[in-house]
């Protein structure tokens, strides 16, 4: 009976033993999950940054294609664009500081 008891309390350690780590393997799985999908938010956030820039390149041409068309209406309203630009940027500048 003895040698039975010995077994059963060899087999709850290393139950207990295997408990331990699948409970570590469990956290670094979940780690690593977490990591894969912070880096396909950062992914997604380059990809939309660069798809901005070249929006923006896009229209920027666009405006200088119009400025230079010499149309007058066209300068005014680049005109306004860039002044309302800079006002834009400065009471955010103001806003955050």
């Amino acid at each position: 009976m003895s040698e039975a008891y010995e077994r059963e309390r060899q087999n709850n350690s290393r139950l207990d033993e295997l408990a331990s780590k699948v409970s570590a393997l469990r956290g670094v799985t979940i780690d690593i999950y977490d990591n894969a999908r912070d880096t396909a938010v950062i992914d997604n956030t380059s990809e939309t940054f660069s798809t901005f820039g070249s929006s923006l390149k896009g229209s920027a041409t666009r405006l200088g294609r119009m400025a230079q068309s010499g149309n007058k209406v066209a300068v005014l309203k680049l005109a306004g664009i860039l002044v309302g630009l800079v006002l834009v940027l400065y009471w955010i500048w103001h806003l955050l500081f």
